[in-house]
C-alpha cells in the first residue's frame, strides 16, 4: 500500500474538520457532510479500500478510518448546534420586545361600529321582539316598483330628474333608478308572500338633495303589516312601543297629523313630544313637538297592484330615516359627517364591536 494512502486519514481529517469549522450556515454544513460521509464521500472512499488490504492492515487502518468517521460526525453535530444557537441569537436580537411598553389595544378595543349600523341593529331588535321579520331588496329599481305600483301618478314631481337619480336607458329603453325609498321592498314582499305580512325594510335610499340634514344617499326603515283586520289602532301601538324602546324612556306622547302620500290613504305624519335641555333633546316630556315619521293605511290601489284584494285585506305602513333618529338619540348635529369617514368622529360617536343591542340588556348600554 502506498504511503499517500496510509497517510490519507490524517490529511483528510484536517481538511474535513477545517471545512466544518468554516461552514457559515446549516446548508454549507450539510454540503460538507455529504462530501465526507455521503455515498461518494471522501471518508466513504477510504472505507471502500479496506477490502484490498491484508488482514493486519485492515485491522489497523480500519480502526483509524472508523475513528475519523466518528470524529467527523461529532464535529458535524457540534457545529450544527453552534449554528442553530447563533441563528436563534440573531433572531432574538432583531425581535426583541420591550416589556416596559404599554400593551397595545386589541382590534375589539380600537375598532368602532358606525352609528348607522348600530341603530339598524337596535331597531331590528325592537321590531323582531314584536314579531316582525326583515325584508331586503336591490338598490337599483325599476320605475314600476319604485313609483307605478305605489300609486305615483304620471307627472308626479318625484319622477323628475331633479329629485331622483335615473340611470341611462337599457337595451329595452327602460330607465332604471336608484330607489328613492325602501317601499319597493314592500311591493316585492306583497308580490311574493301571502298575508299575514309583518316586515320591516331597512336599507339605503337615494335622492337629489344635500344640506345639513339631507344627503344624496341616506338610510331608511319602513314597516308593513297586511292582514284582514289590521287597523290604525295597531299602527299607533306599534309606533308608541317602538319610540319608548328606542329612545329608552318610560312613556312618550305622540300626535298624528293628516298628510298625503300616494301609497297610503289615510296618510299621517307623526310628531313626538320633546324638551330641549342644555343642547340635549329629551323625549317623553316638554311642550314642543318634532316630526319623526310618516305613516298610513296602505292605499287600495297599491294592494291591487300587488295582487291583493282590498275587499279582503288591509294594512298599514310607516317609514322613518335611520340617520335622523340616530341624530336625535345620540346628539349628532350634522348628517353629512355620517359619510365623511373621519376616524376622529367615528371614535367619538361609534360603538364598541361587542356592544350588541338587546332589549334585555339595554339597546345603548
Amino acid at each position: 500500500m502506498s504511503t499517500d494512502l496510509l497517510r490519507g486519514p490524517d490529511r483528510l481529517e484536517a481538511q474535513v474538520l477545517g471545512a466544518i469549522a468554516e461552514a457559515h450556515d446549516e446548508a454549507a454544513l450539510e454540503a460538507v457532510r455529504v462530501a465526507a460521509l455521503g455515498k461518494k464521500g471522501s471518508i466513504s472512499a477510504l472505507l471502500s479500500t479496506l477490502g484490498k488490504m491484508s488482514p493486519d492492515e485492515r485491522r489497523t487502518r480500519g480502526a483509524e478510518i472508523n475513528a475519523l468517521k466518528e470524529k467527523v460526525s461529532d464535529a458535524l453535530v457540534q457545529r450544527r448546534t453552534e449554528l442553530k444557537e447563533a441563528a436563534l441569537a440573531a433572531r432574538l436580537a432583531t425581535e426583541t420586545l420591550d416589556v416596559t411598553l404599554p400593551v397595545r389595544a386589541s382590534g375589539t378595543q380600537l375598532g368602532r361600529i358606525h352609528p348607522i349600523s348600530q341603530v339598524t341593529e337596535e331597531l331590528t331588535a325592537i321590531f323582531a321582539d314584536m314579531g316582525f321579520s326583515i325584508a331586503e331588496g336591490p338598490d337599483i329599481e325599476s320605475d314600476d316598483y319604485n313609483f307605478t305600483k305605489l300609486n305615483f301618478p304620471v307627472g308626479h314631481p318625484a319622477r323628475d330628474m331633479h329629485d331622483t337619480f335615473f340611470l341611462a336607458p337599457d337595451a329595452s329603453r327602460e330607465r332604471k333608478l336608484l330607489r328613492t325609498h325602501t317601499s319597493p321592498v314592500q311591493v316585492r314582499t306583497m308580490l311574493s308572500q301571502q298575508p299575514p305580512i309583518r316586515v320591516i325594510c331597512p336599507g339605503r335610499t337615494y335622492r337629489v338633495d344635500s344640506d345639513q340634514t339631507h344627503t344624496p344617499q341616506f338610510h331608511q326603515v319602513e314597516g308593513l303589516v297586511i292582514d284582514r283586520s289590521a287597523h290604525l289602532g295597531h299602527l299607533k301601538w306599534i309606533l308608541e312601543e317602538f319610540c319608548k324602546a328606542f329612545f329608552e324612556v318610560p312613556s312618550v306622547k305622540m300626535r298624528f297629523r293628516p298628510s298625503f302620500f300616494p301609497f297610503t290613504e289615510p296618510s299621517m305624519e307623526v310628531d313626538i313630544q320633546y324638551r330641549r335641555e342644555r343642547g340635549e333633546i329629551r323625549f317623553g316630556e316638554g311642550e314642543d313637538w318634532m316630526e319623526i315619521l310618516g305613516c298610513g293605511m296602505v292605499h287600495p290601489n297599491v294592494l291591487k297592484n300587488c295582487g291583493l284584494d282590498p275587499e279582503q285585506y288591509q294594512g298599514f305602513a310607516w317609514g322613518m330615516g335611520i340617520d335622523r333618529i340616530a341624530m336625535l338619540k345620540y346628539g349628532m348635529p350634522d348628517l353629512r359627517q355620517f359619510f365623511e369617514a373621519d376616524v376622529r368622529w367615528l371614535k367619538h360617536y361609534g360603538f364598541r364591536p361587542l356592544d350588541i343591542p338587546t332589549l334585555a340588556a339595554g339597546l345603548s348600554s
